[in-house]
């Protein structure tokens, strides 16, 4: 055999970069489908930055309207979360002890010990009685909160809601963490890309009535219709309550009733922190051979550890302490009259700028964000 020249090793190399041209390179197609900014609908991955603000955002550059000055000594605003022991809404409560702070204004924080609808129209019914000037809510269910919400707008107090909406009626306007549709979305994008879009999956969710999973679960099943996941099945939605321990024993069940499961979605902290652990214990974190993939919705000093251990890549979510703190300036722009929930309407939100009220009284705090061993130790909250 003769030896090759490097003229004709030259001449070789050619063709064949002109065959692989010809034939569009079909080799390379299987790396373009496993894209981290593509999702297995062929669609870029939410989080790149949007071309225009959408309604009920922040409006960069806009001006608020002409505002009545809010008074300090008119600011007596409760919050009234879902419990007051989920670090959510820890967090949540200090952004909006900031926003008291700035303002010269009085902050409180009420509720249960657990997630329940019923202790949650209690403390409204207390508050009403206390006379405060705005009750902040986010609800266990939006209509057992309604009628008592509407008894305290009768006799003078503003309600906004926030984290997870009342009735429309029974409030002013309400203070949303992100899109619905974008955070659903996210949540089964970053499964599909773990998974390569293939795979039985299970949502573990907080209570069957709560209006933010709810609305976000939706979002999901939607998402997994499109072309593309096809392959990667939905096989239960299970709830937990938000209660540490039994969202731990589901996702035992889960692992049990389902065998051959491969991810779980939990767009609830206390939820995903509970499977974490679940699955640590079960040998099915990270570095396992049988490893059950984990996302969700969380705050990154709670998903560290999980992250550090490769149990969760990626997780979502928004700044929870900034919730609080814009929440805190709705009620206050709401006490002062510069807030009725017209949409259009502007306002100001202190270090957060100028927003403006979008459809049915919804303000939007931004879009999520995704957080992996990349970027988990540049947060924390």
């Amino acid at each position: 055999m003769k030896k090759q020249t490097p003229m004709l090793r030259l001449l070789m190399v050619f063709m064949f970069a002109m065959l692989g041209l010809s034939t569009g390179i079909h080799a390379a197609a299987p790396a373009m489908a496993q894209d981290a900014n593509t999702t297995c609908a062929g669609e870029p991955m939410i989080g790149a930055p949007a071309a225009s603000p959408t309604a009920g955002s922040p409006v960069a550059g806009a001006s608020a309207s002409p505002a009545a000055t809010i008074d300090p000594a008119s600011l007596n605003i409760a919050f009234l979360p879902k419990d007051v022991v989920n670090p959510y809404f820890k967090t949540a409560e200090a952004g909006a002890q900031a926003a008291a702070t700035e303002l010269g204004g009085q902050f409180q924080q009420v509720g249960p010990q657990t997630s329940n609808a019923a202790e949650q129209v209690t403390w409204i019914q207390t508050l009403t009685q206390q006379k405060v000037a705005a009750i902040v809510v986010s609800a266990n269910d939006p209509d057992a909160l309604a009628p008592a919400l509407k008894d305290a707008a009768a006799q003078g107090i503003k309600v906004i809601s926030y984290d997870s909406d009342v009735a429309p009626d029974a409030r002013i306007a309400f203070a949303n963490q992100a899109d619905s549709d974008q955070i659903g979305r996210i949540q089964v994008q970053i499964m599909g890309k773990e998974l390569n879009c293939e795979g039985d999956i299970a949502i573990l969710s907080a209570a069957a009535t709560a209006t933010n999973q709810n609305a976000w679960i939706e979002v999901m099943k939607d998402e997994l219709a499109k072309p593309g996941y096809e392959n990667l099945k939905l096989v239960e939605v299970a709830y937990g309550d938000d209660d540490p321990q039994k969202s731990h024993d589901k996702t035992i069940e889960l692992l049990t009733a389902y065998p051959d499961l491969k991810g779980i979605i939990s767009p609830t902290t206390v939820g995903i922190t509970a499977a974490a652990q679940a699955l640590e214990e079960e040998g099915r974190g990270g570095g396992s051979d049988n490893q059950v993939k984990l996302t969700g919705l969380n705050l990154p000093n709670q998903m560290r550890p999980y992250v550090k251990s490769g149990t969760v890549e990626e997780f979502a979510l928004w700044d929870p302490g900034n919730l609080g703190y814009l929440a805190y300036y709705m009620a206050a722009n709401a006490i002062a009259g510069n807030l009725t929930g017209a949409e259009g309407e502007t306002f100001t939100a202190g270090k957060l700028g100028t927003y403006t009220v979008g459809p049915n009284g919804t303000v939007i705090l931004g879009p999520p964000t995704i957080f992996n061993a990349d970027n988990i130790d540049d947060y924390n909250f």
